[in-house]
């Protein structure tokens, strides 16, 4: 469906703007399913641990990405971090889960859970760029309706005292 169409003064068409909706479904699969069920009922963090390397990836991978071998072992992690890097954005946003206008500043995280060697993407609570910064320590806070079918099932990590 076109929203709008610019020409230039001869008439030529420089640009075509169009919403497109396009709705999918995503297979989670056996470790992902058990990942997102440990949220839900226990409020609990797990990943899987290499056999051979000892790497723990969350969320969890059926094969390390080093080694190539199966994961097998699924270990507890700790629902504290540290963020890795950060980004705050300033800019409208739309939440891709409701639909609705995220509220600003939006502060987007790769966090290093304790006890796993990959980092996980999720927000932050804190929108004061003036606070962040890599290093500083942070720990999930649970939605309190948990569904088991989204990793919004954390609802966002806050900041913590070291």
């Amino acid at each position: 469906m076109s929203n709008g169409t610019k020409k230039n003064h001869k008439g030529e068409i420089l640009s075509v703007s169009s919403m497109v909706d396009v709705p999918y479904n995503y297979n989670a699969g056996y470790y992902v399913s058990r990942y997102l069920r440990e949220l839900q009922k226990n409020k609990r963090i797990i990943g899987v641990k290499c056999p051979k390397c000892g790497k723990v990836y969350v969320p969890p991978r059926v094969v390390c990405r080093d080694c190539f071998v199966k994961n097998e072992e699924f270990v507890p992690v700790s629902d504290r971090g540290t963020v890795m890097a950060y980004t705050v954005t300033t800019v409208p946003y739309t939440n891709p889960n409701t639909g609705d206008p995220k509220k600003l500043p939006f502060t987007t995280a790769y966090i290093r859970l304790d006890g796993s060697d990959t980092n996980i993407m999720h927000c932050l609570e804190e929108g004061n760029e003036s606070k962040l910064r890599t290093g500083i320590r942070v720990q999930a806070v649970f939605a309190e309706n948990r569904t088991g079918d989204h990793f919004t099932d954390i609802k966002y990590f806050k900041t913590i005292e070291k």
